[in-house]
């Protein structure tokens, strides 16, 4: 975050209860020569006497699931966050860590006797191999390999001593029923595609989807992660109200692209519109294929997508074209025929939308 803003007048404020992990920070900042970063050796749960000012944003990724009382750190993140503002919130997820609170629960077994740390981690380093496949940490073996690098990260996984995991459900119970939150879950590469239903399945047209989504988004998602069984964490976009996140519909909004090197006309060509046939998209790297539907000025809007025009610049540029100048297409027009289009791309996070009255 400070090199992203290093170029503007936003202070980050670094809140560590670790003084090693902060003269960490502080060397990673010096070696970049940033100096818009204040650092505060202390608890979170100390945020609403230390003085500062509201945040606009707040980030805390893995550490409400190992407070003993989550309820009071969110409660303690909310008391500095502007109304308007947004937090960046992960918490682990409840299925797809079944098989790390099953090897957790065994190595509480094993090391009942009150082993140390580092008996602890060789008694792991044994037993892991000695596992056999019918074993659900064995199982799930391709999820968790890539975390373990470390014996730090045998230990955060495997003998944790306060881990608690949150199934979509629960999410929903504690940040929108119980605090009145708005949520959008966001995870790495991939975005909300994890909590789509159909997004999980190969394509068809099985009734029984169609069915699931009739039902709420909340619900949609509570379904996708157990029928996909690979969410291992909740990573999500949390704010007061849904004014506070980028509103498709905005003529003034920027459409841009993210996360891979896209151009407006590249996008272009991919969803000219062929007949009535559905154009299908084959992401390879996320493991996708989803049916898409372009509506009939989706090629033109595309090609006037650089990054830089707003909805109403893009839109006034397709209306000027010599199909549209019979009869131009207005804004809510163009907006509804763009909008399934919008909403796949979006939903990947490779297309989003940031206000005209931010910088790029």
């Amino acid at each position: 975050l400070a090199e992203q803003l290093k170029a503007t007048n936003a202070r980050i404020v670094h809140l560590d209860f670790s003084a090693p992990s902060i003269a960490i920070a502080q060397k990673r900042a010096a070696i970049r020569g940033l100096v818009n970063i204040d650092w505060i050796h202390d608890s979170l749960l100390s945020l609403p006497e230390l003085g500062l000012e509201p945040f606009d944003y707040i980030n805390c990724i893995g550490v409400l699931h190992h407070l003993a009382d989550p309820e009071a750190g969110l409660n303690a993140l909310l008391s500095v966050l502007r109304p308007e503002g947004g937090m960046a919130l992960m918490v682990y997820g409840k299925y797809g860590r079944t098989g790390i609170y099953q090897m957790q629960e065994l190595m509480r077994l094993v090391n009942a006797d009150g082993s140390d740390i580092d008996e602890q981690l060789e008694n792991t380093k044994q037993l892991l191999p000695l596992l056999p496949r019918t074993n659900w940490f064995k199982r799930c073996e391709d999820l968790w390999a890539s975390d373990m690098h470390s014996d730090a990260d045998l230990y955060d996984v495997v003998l944790h001593t306060q881990d608690r995991a949150y199934s979509v459900e629960d999410v929903y119970q504690w940040l929108v029923d119980q605090h009145g939150l708005c949520v959008t879950f966001s995870a790495a590469e991939r975005g909300r595609a994890g909590y789509i239903p159909r997004w999980l399945a190969p394509p068809t047209a099985a009734p029984v989807l169609e069915r699931i989504e009739r039902l709420p988004l909340s619900k949609q998602y509570a379904i996708a992660e157990i029928a996909g069984g690979n969410l291992m964490t909740h990573a999500m976009y949390v704010t007061r109200a849904a004014t506070a996140t980028a509103q498709y519909g905005d003529p003034d909004m920027v459409p841009f692209f993210c996360n891979e090197p896209l151009t407006g006309p590249q996008v272009a060509g991919v969803f000219t519109r062929r007949g009535k046939q559905p154009i299908w998209l084959d992401h390879k790297h996320l493991g996708l294929q989803i049916a898409v539907h372009p509506g009939r000025f989706t090629p033109q809007i595309f090609m006037h997508l650089d990054g830089k025009r707003t909805f109403q610049q893009i839109f006034d540029c397709v209306r000027a074209e010599p199909d549209s100048r019979q009869a131009p297409p207005g804004n809510d027009q163009l907006f509804a025929d763009f909008k399934a289009d919008f909403e796949v791309l979006n939903t990947i996070e490779r297309l989003l939308l940031r206000h005209s009255s931010v910088s790029a």
